[in-house]
């Protein structure tokens, strides 16, 4: 167990036996290992404390608190003061991280030094999925900038809700920000608020990172009257109206009151159904499980394929792209976007049909130009294409890099420098003899 470990991930867990091994191992299996697990089990009736006894067990990085049952803010405040970590991120105990969630927000928080990263995550309803975003811009954010995006939309859970954001301890622990155990309607919300009024920059991650699984009943339903859910709704708009006058000065608020009074109208949530619905499972790139596990060159391929891809996804999402796009890029840019159809497809391992099309669709997104050489032909009479990559690209190119290094992270994890080295001589022994047959 790290004594200062980079992240404290924080499960409140209540009667969640069904749900929580596939919560907890999301979490466990997180390609960035440097955090801590704080389970708080919130007085379960079922078996819920067990499950999270045994993981503690298992991994050293799981630490339990067992407390009476006091709801969700007393759980989450509990952990909070005894996390240790340089930045808090928050999981419910329904829903599941993607493998990279934590690298994402961390390198990103690390990268741009800001003091809040608010992700991209998939609303999964039944067996199906919809990546649900809503801050276009890259870069880094003032708090006004950020504050005037948040007033668009005031109540959806991009906004309101803990899990699809990375803080700093420092701050919280700073202004002493807990979590309201008195409001049980957007009480992610008021914490989120107050937050962001003692943080100074923001950074919007568009990569889906988290897996929300709508199960949550309405504030009538948990056995709250309509007096008081009413009176709950008024005093979290107080809050809200409070917070848009704190950020902005006098003119502006003035300018803007009309949608900051939007919050009342808006406050269902995000209840209704979102676009772009997929089979849960279809959101990533599919696998065939006997390959993954198979022997010989085939396997090989089909492995390190699909473990490129694995990188490739977040990086091109982030950039509203699909990983073939990114792969396509990086296979233009090898040779330095020059070569007949026939050649670019084969390099990238595409139709020249789908190569055509994806050309167009990243030329019509300003990211490519194609230009056709009537010039020059191959032995065969096939013109030649000049594909160039416009400079709206390399943000996109880059973080492909910085896939491909975690690729190499990955496949080269264990490895001596001194056995990196041998594999290295060996490999370009290898790819000599490829050479010498194919050339």
């Amino acid at each position: 167990m790290p004594t200062n470990p980079a992240v404290s991930i924080i499960v409140p867990v209540y009667n969640a036996e069904k749900t929580l091994r596939r919560c907890v191992d999301s979490i466990l299996k997180q390609e960035y290992p440097d955090f801590e697990l704080l389970l708080v089990d919130d007085g379960s009736r079922d078996g819920s404390g067990g499950i999270c006894d045994g993981y503690a067990r298992q991994d050293p990085r799981v630490r339990v608190i067992h407390k009476a049952n006091a709801g969700v803010s007393a759980a989450r405040n509990d952990a909070l003061d005894q996390a240790r970590g340089t930045f808090l991120q928050f999981v419910d105990s329904d829903d599941w991280l993607a493998p990279e969630a934590t690298k994402l927000l961390v390198r990103c928080a690390q990268e741009t030094g800001c003091d809040m990263v608010i992700a991209d995550f998939y609303r999964v309803s039944g067996d199906r999925v919809s990546h649900k975003g809503e801050i276009d811009e890259t870069g880094v954010l003032s708090r006004e900038e950020f504050a005037a995006y948040m007033m668009e939309n005031p109540a959806d859970y991009y906004y309101g809700v803990l899990w699809n954001k990375l803080f700093r301890r420092e701050i919280v622990e700073r202004h002493h920000l807990r979590m309201d155990v008195n409001v049980h309607w957007c009480e992610d919300f008021l914490f989120n608020l107050e937050y962001i009024l003692h943080a100074k920059t923001f950074c919007a991650l568009r990569t889906p990172i988290y897996y929300y699984v709508k199960t949550k009943g309405s504030l009538v339903s948990q056995s709250f009257t309509l007096p008081n859910v009413i009176r709950m709704k008024l005093r979290v708009f107080e809050y809200y109206n409070d917070f848009y006058k704190h950020v902005f000065d006098e003119q502006d608020y003035e300018k803007n009151r009309l949608k900051v009074y939007r919050f009342l109208v808006d406050g269902a949530g995000d209840e209704s159904l979102l676009p772009s619905l997929k089979k849960l499972g279809d959101e990533r790139p599919p696998l065939c499980r006997s390959a993954v596990a198979g022997q010989g060159p085939l396997s090989d391929a089909y492995r390190s394929r699909k473990l490129l891809e694995h990188y490739l996804e977040p990086a091109a999402l982030k950039h509203d792209r699909t990983a073939e796009e990114a792969w396509l890029l990086l296979c233009l840019q090898s040779v330095d976007g020059t070569g007949t159809r026939k050649e670019l497809a084969d390099l990238a391992g595409v139709s020249r049909v789908t190569l055509a099309l994806t050309l167009q669709k990243l030329a019509a997104r300003g990211l490519v130009r194609v230009e056709e050489d009537t010039a020059e032909t191959d032995p065969g009479g096939n013109r030649r294409l000049r594909v160039t990559l416009l400079p709206t690209v390399q943000p996109l190119l880059d973080d492909a890099a910085q896939a491909l290094e975690d690729y190499d992270r990955t496949r080269f994890a264990g490895f001596t420098p001194q056995e990196r080295e041998q594999y290295a001589a060996l490999a370009e022994k290898a790819q000599g003899n490829m050479r010498r047959i194919l050339q």
